[in-house]
């Protein structure tokens, strides 16, 4: 059972990845959301309550994101997210992956600046 239970922990997603729909429901909770797209992404348009911190920056430090509240990282489809949501668990933050990325937040009809 000691295997078992090694290998379940070893490949376990330390994050949760969240629809639209489970994003919107954390944001009015008081999750923040950061955008971990590059520079040119990021000015093609972006949800309105969006922090840009592209993932280089993000693996150099999360100075500037509150450890007390869930954190919710969306790129343009979901991996680079994924990753940002990987390294923020392993420095304690509760954190989050949007499915689909900014691709699924257009197409749900969420506001995009």
């Amino acid at each position: 059972m000691g295997l078992i239970n090694f290998l379940k922990k070893a490949f376990s997603k330390p994050y949760t990845t969240v629809s639209v729909a489970e994003a919107k429901d954390l944001l009015s909770s008081g999750a923040a959301l950061i955008d971990v797209r590059s520079a040119q992404e990021w000015r093609s348009g972006r949800a309105p309550q969006a922090k840009h911190i592209p993932l280089d920056r993000l693996q150099a430090g999360t100075a500037g994101i509150n450890r007390n509240k869930p954190v919710i990282a969306v790129c343009a489809s979901g991996v680079r997210s994924a990753s940002a949501a990987r390294l923020l668990a392993s420095q304690g933050y509760q954190a989050y992956s949007l499915r689909g990325g900014m691709g699924a937040w257009r197409a749900a009809g969420e506001p995009v600046r």
